[in-house]
C-alpha cells in the first residue's frame, strides 16, 4: 500500500469543506468559490487567487452530488466568487509543477469528469447552471465557467477571461478549455486562436461579441441581473418545488492492504500480478421498487448505494494505485432482483429521486469507460451479470464466459447473463451511445437479434452467438485461457495500453466529451511530459520564479 500522505480519499461533506460555500434560496443554489490558500491537498504550495487543486474539486463534486440529491427544489445554480475582483484563477500552478505526470493526467481527469457533470444535470436532471464571474477568470476558472449553461462577466474594466496556458506555460488548457471555445461556445478559429495566445485574456464587450460569454453586466446591476437570469432558467425545470430531499448519508468503506470493501461492491488486490478483481453484488434481501418505499430507502437503495460505492472505488483504485493495471470484474447474486431494480428505475423514471438516482449510474458507468486500466470481464457460476450490471462486462475490453454443459455438476447457478431494458440507451457513454450500439457500431440487424431475446437468461453459447461476449472457453480450457490472457495483458506496455484502449472504446461516433477525453489522453500525455513544459527549463516548472522558459524551437 502507498504511504499514507499519497493516499486520497473522495469522500467529504460540507461539513468538511474548506473551500466553496453552498446557499439556498428556494429554486435558486448559490455554489460560492472561497478557496483557503492553506487549504491544499498535500504540501508545497498555497492555493492563492482562487487557484484549486484535487482537494478543491473533490469539495465540488461533492457539492454538486449534494444539491441533486439533497435539494430537488433547486432548479438553478449560480457558481461565483466570495473573493473581491477574482472568479478563479484556475489549476494552481506551483501543485501542477511540484506534481508527477501521473497526478497531472488524473487530476485533469477527474475535473473533466465534473464539469461534464454538471452539463449532464443540465441535460438530463432538470438543473441549469449560470457562471456569475464577479472578477478575473482564467484558465480552470474559465474552464468551470465554459461548463455551465451561462456566462456573465461584471464589465468594472479589469476583469477578463483567459486561457492563458500556452503563453504562460506551455500547455494547453487541460480540462475541455479548447474544445468548449468551439464546440460549444462557437468562437470563431482567428478569435479563439488570439484568444489562447493572449496572457491577457479578453474582457467587456469584446468577450461577449466573441461568445466567450453570454453577457457583460455593470457592476451596479450585476447581482440583480445573476438573480434574474437564474430564476430564468428555473422556469424550465422539471425539478419539484415541495419534495422532501434524500441525505447522502456517508459512505462505509473497509481498507486493508490489499483490499476496499463495501457492501455491494469489492475489490481484492493482487499486487505482484499488478491486477484487481472487482465484485459488484445484486441487492440483497427485498428490492424496493414501490415508489413511497422507494423513497424511503433514500440512499439505501440499491441502484443508488451500489452505484455511489462504485463510483468511490473507481476514483479510489484511479488515483491511489497507479500500478494496478488490470481491473478483473465479477458480479454475484440474484439477476432477478437486478431486474426488478431496473424495472423500478423504467416504471418511476419520472420521479425526482429516481430519475438522479439513473444519473448517478449513467456518471458512474461512464467514468468506468475512460479510466486507463484495462477491464476484463469474468461470466462464472453464480455471477449475476444482467441489466444494469450487463453494462458492466458491455464495458469490459473482453469479456470471458464459462461455457457449461448441461449435465455438468456446479456448486452455483450455471452462468448466465440477461439483457434488459436499460441496455438500450439508459446509461449513454460520452459518446451518446449506449454500450451495445457502440458494441455493434449502431449496425440494426445485431441490435434487434439482441432485442429479441431481451429478459431471457442467456448460457455461453447464445451469448457467444449473438456478439455479447468474446469469448466462452468450457471447463477444461477456462483456467488456463483466463491466464494466459492475463498474463498477457500485463506484459504489454502500460503507455501503449492507454491508447489502445481509448481508441478502441470509442470507436466511430464523436462528441464534444470524447474528443475532450481524446485531447486529454494524447496532446496532455505528451505535453504534459515535454521539456518544454516540465523539462528543468520549462515553462510549468520555471512559472513565478522570474526566470524564462528555454524552449527547443524543433516542431514535432
Amino acid at each position: 500500500m502507498s504511504s499514507p500522505i499519497s493516499r486520497v480519499d473522495f469522500r467529504t461533506d460540507p461539513a468538511q469543506y474548506r473551500h466553496w460555500r453552498l446557499a439556498f434560496d428556494g429554486a435558486v443554489a448559490t455554489l460560492a468559490m472561497d478557496v483557503a490558500e492553506d487549504g491544499g491537498l498535500r504540501p508545497g504550495y498555497k492555493l492563492k487567487l482562487n487557484s484549486y487543486d484535487l482537494g478543491v474539486d473533490i469539495e465540488l463534486h461533492d457539492a454538486l452530488q449534494r444539491i441533486r440529491f439533497e435539494h430537488p427544489e433547486v432548479r438553478s445554480v449560480v457558481v461565483t466568487s466570495m473573493k473581491d475582483r477574482i472568479f478563479c484563477s484556475g489549476a494552481n500552478i506551483f501543485m501542477l509543477g511540484l506534481s508527477t505526470h501521473a497526478w497531472k493526467v488524473n487530476f485533469c481527469k477527474f475535473t473533466n469528469e465534473t464539469r461534464n457533470g454538471i452539463e449532464d444535470s443540465s441535460r438530463h436532471g432538470g438543473l441549469k447552471f449560470i457562471a456569475a464571474l464577479n472578477g478575473a477568470c482564467a484558465g480552470g476558472g474559465y474552464e468551470l465557467a465554459l461548463a455551465c449553461d451561462e456566462i456573465l462577466l461584471i464589465d468594472d474594466r479589469s476583469s477578463s477571461v483567459a486561457l492563458p496556458e500556452v503563453p504562460l506555460l506551455g500547455v494547453l488548457p487541460g480540462t475541455g478549455g479548447l474544445t468548449r471555445v468551439t464546440d460549444k461556445r462557437r468562437v470563431r478559429h482567428d478569435h479563439a486562436d488570439i484568444f489562447c495566445t493572449l496572457v491577457e485574456g479578453v474582457r467587456g464587450q469584446r468577450a461577449k461579441d466573441w461568445r466567450l460569454v453570454d453577457d457583460v453586466v455593470k457592476p451596479a446591476r450585476f447581482e440583480e441581473e445573476v438573480r434574474a437570469r437564474a430564476l430564468a432558467l428555473a422556469q424550465d425545470s422539471h425539478r419539484p418545488a415541495d419534495e422532501q430531499g434524500v441525505s447522502l448519508t456517508p459512505l462505509q468503506r473497509t481498507e486493508t492492504e490489499t483490499s476496499l470493501s463495501y457492501r455491494y461492491v469489492d475489490v481484492q488486490l493482487d499486487r505482484e500480478k499488478r491486477q484487481a478483481t472487482w465484485t459488484v453484488r445484486a441487492p440483497q434481501g427485498r428490492v424496493e421498487t414501490e415508489l413511497q418505499d422507494i423513497v424511503a430507502a433514500g440512499a439505501a437503495w440499491w441502484p443508488l448505494q451500489m452505484a455511489r460505492e462504485l463510483d468511490d472505488a473507481i476514483l479510489s483504485m484511479r488515483t491511489n494505485e497507479l500500478d494496478i493495471g488490470t481491473w478483473i470484474l465479477k458480479t454475484e447474486g440474484d439477476a432477478e432482483a437486478v431486474l426488478a431494480a431496473d424495472a423500478a428505475l423504467e416504471r418511476h423514471a419520472d420521479h425526482w429521486f429516481v430519475r438522479e438516482t439513473a444519473g448517478m449510474l449513467r456518471r458512474t458507468l461512464a467514468r468506468l469507460d475512460v479510466t486507463s486500466r484495462s477491464m476484463f470481464a469474468l461470466i462464472e457460476p453464480g455471477s449475476c451479470f444482467a441489466g444494469t450490471l450487463l453494462e458492466l462486462a458491455l464495458a469490459a475490453d473482453r469479456s470471458y464466459m464459462l461455457d457449461v454443459e448441461d449435465d455438468e455438476a456446479i456448486d452455483a447457478p450455471p452462468p448466465q447473463i440477461v439483457v434488459g431494458e436499460r441496455n438500450f440507451g439508459a446509461y449513454p457513454m460520452v459518446n451518446g451511445q449506449s454500450r451495445l450500439q457502440r458494441r455493434f457500431y449502431g449496425e440494426a440487424q445485431p441490435l434487434e437479434a439482441v432485442r429479441a431475446q431481451a429478459g431471457r437468461s442467456l448460457p455461453a453459447s447464445a451469448a457467444l452467438e449473438l456478439g455479447l461476449i468474446t469469448y466462452a472457453p468450457d471447463s477444461i480450457d477456462w483456467d488456463d485461457e483466463v491466464r494466459l490472457a492475463l498474463e498477457e495483458r500485463r506484459a504489454l506496455s502500460p503507455d501503449a495500453l492507454t491508447g489502445l484502449e481509448a481508441n478502441l472504446r470509442f470507436g466511430g461516433q464523436e462528441t464534444m466529451e470524447t474528443r475532450i477525453f481524446g485531447r486529454l489522453t494524447a496532446w496532455q500525455n505528451w505535453i504534459f511530459n515535454r521539456p518544454n513544459a516540465a523539462g528543468d527549463k520549462g515553462a510549468l516548472k520555471l512559472y513565478g520564479k522570474g526566470e524564462q522558459a528555454a524552449f527547443d524551437w524543433n516542431r514535432v
